[in-house]
């Protein structure tokens, strides 16, 4: 089984079962995929301390990776200089630009990067999902 990393973004005091149903609607994409594919959980570091998320990967034992603004700003950076020299297809598989995550944290997604960022040699595998008021991409492998 191939392991990933899951990228989350959800409004503030979601709670744990509504970030677990998105999981698992990310994860139903992945032909043989379940919650043990799971190698880490990623997210923006204003979101890393939402109880709801806290508590999802408590219950799994999943380690959680927080990224800064600035590092997620650096990514979708370096991915658009790559696609712009036709050398990283996998700029065009992102979802576009989230105007919500753009107003209140000043990027342009939280969940497709951060699952990226916590799989540096992996690819999208996939996209954005929202789920009530839950976001979640997976990307692999680990």
């Amino acid at each position: 089984m191939m392991r990933v990393a899951l990228g989350i973004g959800c409004r503030a005091g979601r709670p744990a079962d509504a970030i677990e149903a998105a999981i698992r609607a990310a994860l139903a994409r992945l032909p043989g995929a379940s919650f043990a594919a799971v190698g880490v959980v990623a997210t923006l570091d204003a979101k890393a301390r939402e109880p709801g998320l806290v508590e999802c990967c408590a219950r799994h034992g999943w380690p959680l990776a927080a990224f800064s603004r600035d590092e997620i700003a650096a990514h979708l950076a370096r991915l658009a200089q790559l696609a712009r020299l036709g050398r990283d297809a996998s700029l065009a598989a992102r979802a576009p630009p989230c105007a919500a995550a753009r107003a209140r944290f000043g990027v342009d997604g939280v969940c497709e990067p951060c699952a990226l960022l916590a799989a540096p040699n992996g690819a999208l595998i996939v996209r954005k999902l929202a789920l009530d008021g839950v976001t979640a991409a997976l990307a692999g492998p680990l």
